[in-house]
């Protein structure tokens, strides 16, 4: 098995949406690289309630992002910004610390997406994630990108998430070299 863990999250609930494409797109392209860990519990998750002990979800949510090496986060934008449930998923982390210094990939895949793209640039930063610029993608219009199965079939895009792939990967090797 790989020695590196990427825990993947979708900020879509929908399972046939095409940031859920995107994440097994990756999965393929990682395969036998990383272990790929795609997780299932965002929905699940309680409204962030900073004056309360978190819930047993966010206990689990906190100690898959403790475990992985990397995180992979691939989001829509809805109404010009960042779904609710994943904003609520990186606020349970603000406290707790689970992405300092943690390699982040960020790919935003949307009709547009560039507003979702920079409000979770910026919340990662809040958050000290570390994410340098080659582990970021935007893929707008991401509907064309797709084949009639809803599978990432467009050779450049395909490309493009490979390279955010390897960058992300590569961040893992560095910082675990330098460990």
């Amino acid at each position: 098995m790989p020695a590196i863990n990427i825990l993947a999250i979708s900020g879509s609930l929908r399972p046939n949406s095409s940031n859920n494409a995107v994440i097994k797109a990756t999965a393929e392209l990682v395969y036998g690289t990383a272990n790929f860990l795609i997780y299932e519990g965002l929905g699940s998750l309680p409204h962030f309630n900073d004056s309360q002990d978190p819930a047993p979800e966010v206990i689990e949510f906190r100690n898959l992002l403790r475990s992985a090496d990397g995180v992979l986060i691939c989001s829509p934008e809805y109404a010009f910004g960042v779904p609710g449930v994943l904003k609520n998923a990186l606020d349970w982390t603000v406290s707790s610390g689970e992405f300092v210094s943690k390699p982040v990939a960020l790919i935003t895949a949307a009709t547009g997406g560039s507003n979702a793209h920079a409000s979770l640039q910026l919340t990662l930063t809040a958050l000290s994630a570390q994410m340098p610029d080659d582990n970021k993608l935007l893929i707008s219009f991401v509907r064309s990108k797709l084949n009639e199965n809803g599978e990432v079939k467009d050779p450049a895009t395909i490309q493009s998430i490979k390279a955010v792939m390897d960058a992300l990967i590569k961040t893992i090797n560095t910082n675990n070299e330098e460990k």
